[in-house]
């Protein structure tokens, strides 16, 4: 039986270092969703069934437009670390680097792709 402190056994492990930033960039994107969700639904909502101009003529507006937009990048970026803690968690090995590289490109390309799409109509 060996007795060995908490410390002992943890010294070798490794250490992640980024614990605390990653634990405070979900709990602020959160919060920034907790606000952002609710403001795209009720700006969102009233467009759907509109004819094309009139959705292309209110998102050429500029709260509508910022709003989507916010909601859009935060959205990807609470996705893009909450999938890399999902994936660091359960899978490993090649297949867990190949895994956080596939879901990062594709919350980038996402983000991408919406905020394109925004700044075309509202520019």
């Amino acid at each position: 039986m060996a007795f060995l402190t908490d410390r002992k056994r943890a010294v070798g492990m490794g250490s992640a270092k980024t614990g605390t930033d990653h634990f405070w960039a979900m709990k602020v994107s959160s919060f920034g969703l907790l606000l952002l969700i609710p403001l795209f639904v009720f700006t969102f909502g009233p467009m759907l069934g509109e004819s094309h101009e009139a959705v292309i003529a209110y998102f050429a507006r500029p709260f509508p437009a910022i709003v989507a937009g916010l909601t859009i990048a935060v959205t990807m970026m609470h996705f893009k670390k909450g999938v890399q803690t999902l994936v660091e968690d359960y899978v490993h090995g090649t297949a867990q680097k190949v895994a956080i590289l596939a879901t990062i490109s594709l919350s980038y390309a996402i983000a991408a792709t919406g905020l394109f799409a925004i700044a075309r109509i509202a520019l």
